[in-house]
């Protein structure tokens, strides 16, 4: 459970061990509260992982990256598509502070920091007096090392072991918010 005077919390963990998973399962949990921002889902052909889709929480979705995707921002594999992920940016991260009991992000990672926008408008919900709850990249330097390295942030590393609780002992942090 986060420490009760964090205002803003980050998940991390290697590719696959469960951050969307546990965000997903606290937004459900949250269904009541209003919130605002985006989880990102795995873009799936013949079973292989080919993209990434950013969902905004108020049903906007846009593509992220894919490997079939032409564009001079690229991680790995992947063409990042800036300019549709700044439109879901500007659709859920935009929303006054007044309105939103919590924000989420999924995840402040190498692709969504190749926005300008994106960090912006972290920073913006971090600064904020919203609870944030995130995920973001076990390694990275500049931006992500930045947000990482804030005192208002604690970061909890997700293991196969505590993944299941932690959505619920989040729930109940962000209620307590």
């Amino acid at each position: 459970m986060p420490h009760a005077t964090i205002k803003n919390v980050l998940m991390t963990g290697p590719p696959g061990c469960g951050k969307t998973t546990v965000i997903r399962r606290v937004i459900e949990r949250l269904a009541d509260l209003r919130l605002a921002g985006f989880y990102t889902k795995e873009i799936r052909k013949q079973g292989e992982r080919v993209g990434f889709e950013a969902v905004g929480l108020a049903g906007q979705a846009a593509m992220l990256a894919h490997a079939g995707f032409r564009s001079s921002h690229r991680v790995g594999r992947y063409g990042v598509d800036v300019g549709g992920f700044e439109a879901i940016l500007q659709a859920e991260l935009a929303t006054a502070a007044d309105s939103v009991d919590v924000f989420v992000i999924d995840e402040i990672g190498k692709m969504e920091c190749l926005s300008r926008v994106f960090a912006e408008a972290v920073t913006r919900v971090l600064d904020s007096r919203v609870p944030v709850l995130a995920t973001v990249a076990a390694k990275g330097g500049g931006f992500i090392a930045a947000v990482r390295c804030r005192p208002d942030v604690e970061v909890m590393t997700i293991s196969a072991n505590s993944r299941d609780k932690l959505a619920e002992e989040l729930a109940s942090w962000s209620r307590s918010r």
